[in-house]
């Protein structure tokens, strides 16, 4: 009865929240031009603000010209002097927390920067306003009368000079309020654990017991997890052991190449996926219905939004517009102004635009990691929804997977390069080839343009990946666990390579 009156209490509290979410879906550019003006006014005397002079920007269009679009190396140094004490350089408050970014396009680690103002107004605002929108949507949930399952990431400590840094999600256990373990399992202790083994271990022994009604995690890691869990149970679905689970709250990669792997371990019609997209940088979007494929991007987290246009991007044509400017249908590279001083930072997601009224998206991919080597234009997303499709044509699941160009030579013409990871194989490889292929043609036009009589581009080769070669790459990198990432494409055979030579 207790759990009853506090999972309706709750509600009630969360839910007070969407008017305030309707307030800037439907007042959007009013929203983002005052917050625009917050962080330029806030950050004036700070030595960005000076250097750009942001005491005398009266426009948008004057933010645009006088300040330069950052890349991370560009931003770095800056960084480095914040995490070594300064303050006041990009943000007028100190900064004592750094998310370490497990960035896959190189071996450098990220640090980005997270102040008070990010973890309170836009990390922990958004993980609320996670909660309020599915209540909203599901009168019926029970969600407080269990624990929500979290997958976090583990925690360094800076020495030298009293900052810290680590994954983001273990930033934001450490920072949220004592009573917020309450509701959450693993406890901090388990979930702050850096060796991966050891961790799964506990995770599974502290888990396996608790009534788990919502679970929270990057897809790849979160199935690694469950199917241990599954194993130590000795049976074949989660609700067997967790029969009030009713919602997964996923992002950080594509869902679709798991979807089929999660169906059966959740096997109820009434089980719900929830995708997010947040990163160290920031929190920007949370899927505002039930059974879509569409974010609703958050206006309102203290993040000022920029895009550029894939078609220019890179060039000398390339040129951030404002969201008042975004068209359905397009692709755009991310760029944000944020409230731990990023200014105009690139972060390297690109997205298309569902809607604009609201403002609705869906994740395509990453600016470094799309296959243009042929005027293809293969994103993320196309080859995620390829693969997804044929797998379950063909009754299989995929752990993981990576694609590559092969090159055209004086014989030869250009393809795709693809291992594939299984956990259950096609009987015929040639056959699932033919046919991932076909269905790459049919979602992306360009691709199948260079395929046509097989003129620019070859059929895609794709190669079987032993058991766990992923996991084992990544262990060699250094990327275990939690929030790491296998690159999905790329414009070089460097990562393919790599796991070739493993391969054999």
């Amino acid at each position: 009865m207790a759990l009853e009156i506090i999972n309706t209490v709750a509600s009630w509290i969360l839910k007070k929240r969407i008017g305030q979410i309707e307030h800037f879906m439907y007042n959007p550019d009013e929203i983002q031009y005052h917050l625009f003006r917050q962080l330029i006014d806030y950050s004036k005397n700070t030595e960005i603000g000076r250097k750009y002079d942001f005491a005398s920007i009266r426009s948008y269009d004057e933010f645009a010209r006088r300040v330069p679009i950052f890349s991370y190396e560009d931003f770095e140094p800056y960084i480095a002097r914040a995490r070594k004490g300064e303050s006041n350089i990009f943000w007028p408050e100190p900064i004592k927390w750094f998310a370490k970014s497990s960035g896959t396009t190189n071996a450098k680690s990220k640090f980005i920067p997270v102040s008070k103002d990010a973890l309170e107004g836009c990390h922990f605002k958004a993980g609320k306003d996670m909660l309020s929108l599915y209540l909203n949507n599901n009168e019926n949930s029970k969600l407080f009368t269990g624990k929500s399952f979290r997958l976090g990431g583990s925690k360094e400590l800076y020495e030298q000079n009293n900052t810290y840094f680590g994954d983001l999600s273990a930033i934001l256990i450490d920072n949220m309020p004592f009573w917020a373990e309450f509701s959450s399992t693993p406890g901090n202790k388990v979930s702050l654990m850096s060796e991966w083994e050891s961790k799964m271990k506990a995770i599974v022994k502290e888990t396996k017991n608790v009534n788990v009604t919502s679970l929270a995690g990057v897809p790849s890691w979160m199935l690694v997890t469950l199917q241990r869990i599954i194993e130590d149970a000795g049976t074949d679905n989660l609700l067997d052991i967790w029969p009030h689970a009713e919602v997964y709250f996923h992002g950080g990669v594509s869902f679709e190449p798991y979807r089929n792997q999660y169906n059966n371990l959740f096997p109820s019609e009434n089980f719900k996926y929830l995708e997010i997209y947040n990163a160290s940088e920031g929190f920007f979007a949370l899927q505002d219905q039930n059974n879509s494929d569409e974010l609703l991007l958050m206006l309102d987290y203290g993040i000022f939004y920029e895009f550029i246009p894939m078609d220019t991007f890179g060039t000398d044509r390339q040129n951030a517009i404002p969201l008042s400017d975004v068209e359905v249908g397009k692709n755009y590279a991310v760029v944000i102004t944020t409230n731990s001083g990023l200014w105009r930072y690139l972060i390297g997601d690109t997205v298309r635009f569902t809607s604009t009224t609201p403002y609705r998206i869906k994740i395509t991919g990453r600016t470094k990691h799309h296959i243009n080597v042929f005027g293809e234009e293969l994103m993320i997303e196309n080859t995620d929804t390829a693969l997804s499709k044929t797998a379950q044509d063909f009754g299989v699941e995929i752990v993981d997977y990576t694609v590559a160009p092969v090159f055209m030579n004086e014989k030869e013409k250009g393809a795709h390069e693809w291992i594939i990871e299984f956990r259950t194989p096609p009987a015929d490889i040639d056959v699932f080839c033919k046919e991932l292929d076909l269905n790459l043609q049919k979602i992306n036009s360009d691709y199948e343009a260079k395929r046509y009589n097989n003129m620019t581009l070859n059929q895609l080769k794709l190669n079987v990946a032993k058991e766990q070669l992923f996991f084992s790459w990544l262990e060699q990198q250094g990327k275990l666990g939690g929030q790491n990432k296998i690159p999905r494409l790329s414009n070089d055979r460097n990562y393919l390579e790599q796991l070739l030579k493993l391969n054999q």
